[in-house]
């Protein structure tokens, strides 16, 4: 089987839909997200409804969980707070139910899992090799595919040593094999709001038959979201930083 895998859409239309042109000619058979479906985008209700349409499987992000009222949105900051604030307003009650809805991870695919932030804690961050490592000491699987930072990559570490020495994986290859003596955490990145310094949409391919994760990356209309969040009264460093990738 072959997975295409979605995390942190974020509401952005043109990087969704350029993700899923480019992603056509790599045959992908099923589609899995990682949540964070809407928020900081001007076009949740579009991203909502071709997820809830498209993907196979779906688990919620923190902020999905804020943009239906699952839970507050005091601890984001001042930019969140007000995406989050406008995303309510703006979702269609359907869609806001479905949110709500959402199953938290982990969530077992086949022989791997899926989560938000971590395997112990939906909304916790793995951005460091000691972030990672508690993660994998709490994984259930050997392969757990996670979103959240929006930073593509992740980090690996050796199955069978009794000491737990984790890897971030810094040269990035655009294809790169599950080997069986390792443990991985992989991050396809995030589609709508990319923060590793590289501004194109980025998603990833999963054969699991194979067992090699393709990493990509792809182009889209920043200027058209910019123009559509600046539209929106959303304040503009939504807008600008979608240029830098920060």
């Amino acid at each position: 089987m072959r997975f295409l895998i979605l995390s942190d859409i974020h509401a952005n239309w043109e990087a969704l839909t350029a993700v899923l042109e480019d992603a056509a000619s790599r045959h992908y058979q099923a589609v899995l997200c990682l949540g964070d479906i809407v928020g900081y985008g001007p076009n949740p209700n579009e991203v909502a409804a071709w997820v809830r349409t498209h993907a196979d499987v779906v688990i919620r992000g923190n902020h999905d969980k804020a943009c239906s009222g699952s839970t507050a949105f005091d601890s984001f900051n001042l930019l969140a707070q007000c995406s989050s604030r406008w995303t309510r307003e703006q979702l269609l009650d359907d869609h806001t139910q479905w949110l709500r809805n959402l199953d938290r991870g982990p969530v077992l695919v086949e022989n791997f899992d899926l989560v938000h932030g971590a395997p112990d804690d939906e909304d916790r961050y793995m951005f460091h090799e000691h972030e990672a490592e508690a993660g994998l000491r709490s994984a259930s699987e050997q392969l757990t595919f996670f979103g959240h930072t929006h930073v593509q990559g992740g980090f690996v570490s050796e199955l069978y040593r009794r000491s737990l020495e984790v890897s971030r994986l810094h040269a990035l290859p655009d294809q790169m094999a599950i080997l069986a003596d390792r443990r991985y955490l992989l991050n396809p990145g995030a589609v709508g709001q990319p923060r590793d310094g590289n501004s194109r949409a980025a998603y990833c391919v999963y054969d699991s038959a194979m067992r090699i994760v393709e990493f990509c990356r792809v182009e889209y209309d920043i200027r058209t979201v910019q123009d559509k969040i600046l539209a929106a009264g959303l304040p503009e460093e939504l807008a600008f930083r979608l240029a830098s990738g920060d």
